[in-house]
């Protein structure tokens, strides 16, 4: 069995790339939510 250390490294740098982008579009949704929630939320009656 053939082991390629540089073919190996190459694709860590791939899935690095990959699992930073997942991240910021977990980070961009999360914001949104936050900001629908802050804009539609309902607003308090002042007696």
């Amino acid at each position: 069995m053939f082991f390629d250390i540089p073919a190996f490294l190459e694709s860590l740098n791939y899935m690095l790339s990959g699992m930073v982008g997942i991240f910021v579009v977990m980070l961009v949704i999360y914001a949104l939510i936050i900001l629908l929630g802050k804009a539609f939320s309902p607003k308090k009656k002042k007696d």
